[in-house]
Parts: structure tokens; sequence; C-alpha cells
């Protein structure tokens, strides 16, 4: 940032410095060159004045013009033409001087009946004078730019180092680090942005801890009501009838997985740092979604494939992938038709184009209505009677471990969840195999 506000303010500068310079540069050239033509004029006006006195009363010059005096008003290396009229010669010209120059600065005088004046000097001096206020003008214009420059870097460090500074504390707010500052940089804007900064880290903190306590809490509540379900369904397996034993069975092992996937939530729930997660196989973790979703699609006529490369791996909470992914799948169960497909596989849409895992799980009914489309991921917004926070539920897990979920294709339905990067140990990342059998 700081390198953009100086190079802004450089710009700036240079701009305004050629802007005003070149103009100043021309004015300095053309007063120079005023300079010398008014003296010229200045010496032609007094040799005037030491002709028109050698006339007589009729207005001509008798014997020899004196030049005595108007010789020592002739610039060095200069040379005078003087035309006058006189009994013998109504134009008789006299040179004073020397005889010849090259490119000369000219000058003339016209003095009616009494004749006229032409004095030429060497413009080589007057060149001189006009390079030297040029370089005065240049040199100006190389100071001025210069304390600018000095201005600009003073002006970017002292704004630049306390943005990044407030940058840096809000990032360390969105990773969880809710620690005070006291820094303050003298700038009111980002002062006021710092007490902000301050208010809302004390703010999170408070409804964080609020909010873990009544996740333990709920818990807590929910393992106990798992726990009396399951000493009832436990009895229920003693029972005579084989039909009623199993389905008492099939019920306690729901029992415990939902119990796991609680426990499991809630440990993740307090771990929210994923840059350091060792990578999860996605396929392995998405078979047991595949199982305990298999039976209600085998009731409905619907089959649930899971396809991709077994050995992909995302640095993710298995937790919270099975329930994002639940969510999707049980959206497809109520609301899609025909096969589900959950796919696993290599795409490359990350920053700098990494690659990343993505999920899709697509079904083969009439899709998502446009009505519907812009708010699918709203809590509580539904277009089919339902709750409306299964999917925001559902983004909220993923996006918890750096994740996104989108709807990439509206008809049929096509869910997308992209993961973090693959494991670099893997060799196969381009081409991952694809299996389609249903699990």
């Amino acid at each position: 940032m700081r390198r953009r506000i100086l190079l802004s303010m450089l710009a700036a500068l240079t701009f305004t410095t050629v802007v005003l310079g070149i103009p100043l540069a021309y004015t300095a050239w053309q007063w120079v060159a005023d300079i010398t033509r008014n003296d010229l004029r200045a010496r032609l006006d007094r040799m005037s004045v030491e002709i028109v006195s050698q006339e007589r009363e009729d207005g001509l010059v008798h014997g020899t013009l004196d030049l005595r005096s108007v010789r020592p008003l002739i610039p060095p290396g200069g040379r005078l033409t003087i035309i006058y009229p006189t009994p013998e010669d109504a134009a008789l010209r006299v040179d004073a001087g020397v005889s010849h120059l090259n490119d000369p600065v000219i000058e003339s005088l016209a003095m009616g009946t009494s004749g006229s004046l032409r004095l030429e000097v060497p413009a080589g001096p007057m060149h001189s004078m006009q390079r030297q206020a040029v370089g005065a003008v240049a040199l100006v214009a190389l100071a001025s730019l210069a304390a600018g420059a000095a201005v600009a870097v003073v002006t970017a460090r002292r704004v630049a180092d306390p943005l990044r500074d407030v940058a840096a504390r809000a990032a360390r707010l969105a990773t969880g680090d809710f620690r005070l500052d006291s820094t303050r940089h003298g700038i009111t804007e980002l002062d006021r942005v710092s007490d902000v900064l301050d208010s809302a880290a004390v703010e999170i903190a408070g409804r964080l801890q609020r909010e873990h306590a009544l996740v333990a809490d709920v818990s807590h509540q929910l393992r106990s009501r798992l726990t009396a379900v399951r000493l009832r369904l436990d009895e229920l397996s003693t029972h005579t009838d084989p039909a009623v034993v199993h389905e008492a069975e099939e019920a306690m092992a729901q029992v415990d997985r939902l119990t796991a996937a609680i426990d499991e939530l809630v440990r993740a729930s307090r771990d929210e740092n994923t840059a350091d997660r060792d990578p999860v196989p996605v396929v392995v973790e998405l078979r047991g979604v595949v199982t305990e979703w298999r039976h209600p699609f085998a009731e409905a006529g619907r089959r649930l494939i899971l396809s991709g490369d077994p050995m992909l791996r995302a640095p993710v909470s298995g937790s919270r992938l099975r329930e994002a992914v639940a969510v999707l799948v049980d959206n497809a169960l109520m609301h899609g038709g025909g096969d589900c497909t959950i796919s696993v596989r290599t795409v490359y849409g990350g920053p700098d184009r990494e690659p990343l895992v993505a999920v899709e799980v697509a079904d083969e009914g009439e899709g998502v209505s446009d009505d519907l489309a812009p708010h699918i991921f709203d809590r509580g917004f539904s277009g089919a009677g339902s709750t409306g926070v299964g999917l925001a539920l559902a983004r909220a897990l993923i996006e918890a471990d750096g994740g996104r979920l989108e709807l990439q294709r509206r008809r049929p339905a096509l869910f997308a969840v992209f993961l973090g990067n693959p494991s670099p140990n893997r060799s196969t990342l381009n081409t991952p195999t694809t299996t389609g059998e249903p699990r």
C-alpha cells in the first residue's frame, strides 16, 4: 500500500512539474529575449536623440556625421547602420561597429524625415542567457520535485503503516484473536476504526463464549436424551420377536452414530483452526453418509451413488463434511428425483488456479426454480414448506473449514462443495479415478 500511495503521489508531482515547468521554461526563454530587445531599443532611442541633435533648421545633417557620442552606445561586437539625409544625398548610409555578423539579433528604429537606425548584435550572449534561465527553472523544478518526493515518502509512511496495522488487527480478529490493542496512530478516522475493532472484539468474544456454553449444554442434554432412548431400545432388543430385535438394533446403531456425530461436532466447534488440520480421505468420510441414506433412497425406488478417487484428501473436519453432505443428500431425497450421485474429484479453481477437492451432489429432478435460486442459502427461506435451515447450515459448516458451497447448476440441481488443497503427496491428482458402484 505504501508503494501505491508513493507512486500515485510521485506521478501527481511529476505531472504537475511537467505541466507547470514547460510553460515556465518557455516564459523564461522569451523573457531573456525581451530583455535583450528592450535594451537594443533603448540604445536606439538614445542614438536617435544624438543624431537628431546634429540636424540643422532644414532637417538635414551638413557635413560629416559625428559618431563619437553614438559609438559608446553600440554593444560589444555589434553593428550600427545609420541612414540620414544630407544636402548632397537624401539617404546617406554610415556603418559603425563590426563589419559582419552571423545570426544577429536585429532592432530597427525609423526617425521619419531624419532617417532610420538599424542595430545588430550577436545572438550568442542572448542564447547563453536563455539557456541559463531555462537551467535555473529546471533546477527549481527538480528541487520542488525532490521536496515533494520527500513529503510523499513521509506521507505514504504516515498513512500506509497505520492502515496496514489496522488491516492486520482485522485479520487477527477474523482468525479468532480477540486481544485488545491500545495502539493509536493520531489519524482520527483510523483511530475510530481501531476503537470499533476493540468493541467488536469484546462483543464477538462474549458471544462466542455464550455460544460455546450453549453448545456444551445442548450437547449434554442431547446425549442424556439419547442415552435414555438407547436404554429403552436396549430393553426392546431382548424381545422375543426377531423383527422387533432387528429394528431395535438398527435404531441403537443410529443412536450411536448420532451421539458420535454430536461429540465430534462439539469438538470441531472448539477447534476453529483448519490451517494445521491433517487432511482426511474425503471418499472414506462420505461412505458413512451413503450407508446411512441408502435405505431411504431404496424405499423411494432411487439409488444413491458415490464416485471418486478414495485417495483424495482435504484438510477438513470429517464431522462437518459429513453433516453438510448429509443435508445435500436429504435435500435431493425430499425435493429431487431419480438417482442421486455424490462425485469427488479434483478441480482447479483456487487462488492462482491451485487444485481443490470438489464434492458434487446431483440428482435427476426438476431442479431449482429461478425465483428460489438466489435465496436458496438464506436462513429461513424455503420454497417447499421446509424450515429453510438445512442449506444455510450446510454452507456454514463448509465455510467453517475454509471451503465454500455453491449451487453450480439449477436444472437438474447440482450442488458443489469446494474444499482445501488436495494432499500434495498424491501423484495422481490430475487423473483421479471414478467409480460408479452404488453404496
